[in-house]
């Protein structure tokens, strides 16, 4: 297959992006580039609350292994019970002041971890590598 040169004007957000995936996947940047024509640029993060677009790019930087790291986390089982005693107390309007600003942190803090799970999940799935579908939590009710 024969190769022809073309050159682009990219805008410089999305040129230092595949230059960061470049760098974090030690791949060469044309490489790279004509991975994004081929399947699409990676994936948007600012487009998400202008409170998580900081962590979000931060992903663009690090390698599989990081990305992989943080796609199979999970919050504390502390944390969790902690969160719905919270929300069971906010439910029953019986929360204080004290918990009612625990429970926005835990909030924040929970949409904070999903959203960097989901962000790790697309960079690696544009990246090529195959995600494992998620099991079911809850069963279908019949």
């Amino acid at each position: 297959m024969s190769a022809n040169t073309v050159t682009l004007n990219l805008p410089e957000m999305l040129y230092r992006r595949l230059l960061q995936t470049a760098q974090a996947t030690q791949r060469p940047l044309d490489e790279v580039v004509l991975h994004a024509l081929q399947v699409g640029s990676p994936p948007a993060w600012n487009d998400a609350p202008a409170e998580f677009q900081a962590n979000l790019a931060a992903l663009d930087r690090l390698d599989d292994e990081a990305l992989w790291y943080i796609v199979r986390s999970s919050r504390s089982e502390a944390d969790m019970r902690r969160y719905q005693e919270l929300l069971d107390r906010h439910a029953n309007s019986t929360l204080t002041d004290a918990e009612r600003r625990e429970l926005d942190e835990l909030r924040l803090e929970a949409d904070r971890f999903m959203l960097l799970k989901a962000h790790a999940a697309a960079l690696l799935r544009w990246r090529g590598y195959q995600l494992p579908s998620p099991e079911p939590s809850l069963k279908p009710m019949l």
